[in-house]
């Protein structure tokens, strides 16, 4: 290569190498288009950002208002099975009340229907008395038989007629009905009065009169027996009366 041609390479690459000063400036520009690059970005940004500054807070609120009303449903609903759960055991409670409280009136209408009937029966059988006893004529003057004497007298002392074959039956196995009957151990008359003087109490005829002493007897066993069928049980299940 000639003088000129190296001269002129050198020149050509001496032109086309850039200065420092061009990459200075090229490097300024590359900078600036970034920069202007990342100014146009974040000119895009902030109003995302702020944007996104706006949003998310009420996002958060919204969510913890939800959050907030969906503690509040479940303590309502919480709430509201309570007072469920309460009213119902208040009505059952209420109804066993009023169960115990029926149960108790039945009670008391039986017990007070059982004393009606009760008083019912006692006055049936006070009316029955009375009626046998003003149906029944006066005590005449005894007469006759001493059995017969026996028989007219046993109303006077309460009883009726069905406590005459007690009667009879008891004086049958002491005496025989016999008015002097005796007994070795002292005992006399009809009812076997021990001793036969005690029957002086009912008339001084004792010995001999049938009437005072069925009189006598009659008072005795009263006083004693309550009845001459009172009497007869005693006889028979000890011998004497």
């Amino acid at each position: 290569m000639s003088q000129h041609g190296k001269s002129t390479l050198s020149t050509f690459r001496l032109h086309s190498r850039p200065s420092r000063v061009t990459l200075t400036a090229a490097c300024s520009t590359v900078l600036a288009a970034a920069a202007v690059s990342g100014a146009v970005a974040l000119g895009s940004d902030p109003v995302a950002a702020q944007q996104a500054d706006v949003i998310q807070p009420g996002v958060a609120a919204r969510a913890d208002t939800a959050a907030g009303e969906s503690r509040q449903l479940s303590h309502t609903l919480t709430d509201v099975q309570t007072a469920h759960a309460r009213a119902r055991a208040a009505a059952e409670l209420r109804a066993a009340q009023r169960a115990a409280r029926a149960r108790a009136a039945r009670r008391r209408a039986a017990r007070a229907a059982a004393r009606a009937a009760a008083r019912a029966a006692a006055e049936r059988a006070a009316a029955a008395d009375t009626s046998s006893q003003s149906s029944a004529p006066p005590p005449a003057t005894p007469s006759g038989s001493p059995q017969h004497i026996a028989m007219s007298l046993l109303s006077s002392y309460g009883w009726s007629s069905s406590q005459f074959s007690c009667l009879d039956e008891l004086w049958t196995r002491e005496s025989g009905w016999n008015p002097t009957a005796a007994n070795a151990s002292g005992a006399y008359g009809i009812p076997q009065a021990l001793p036969g003087s005690k029957m002086a109490s009912a008339g001084p005829d004792w010995q001999t009169n049938p009437e005072t002493q069925i009189k006598w007897g009659l008072g005795y066993i009263k006083d004693l027996y309550g009845s001459p069928c009172g009497a007869w049980s005693h006889e028979e299940a000890s011998g004497w009366y």
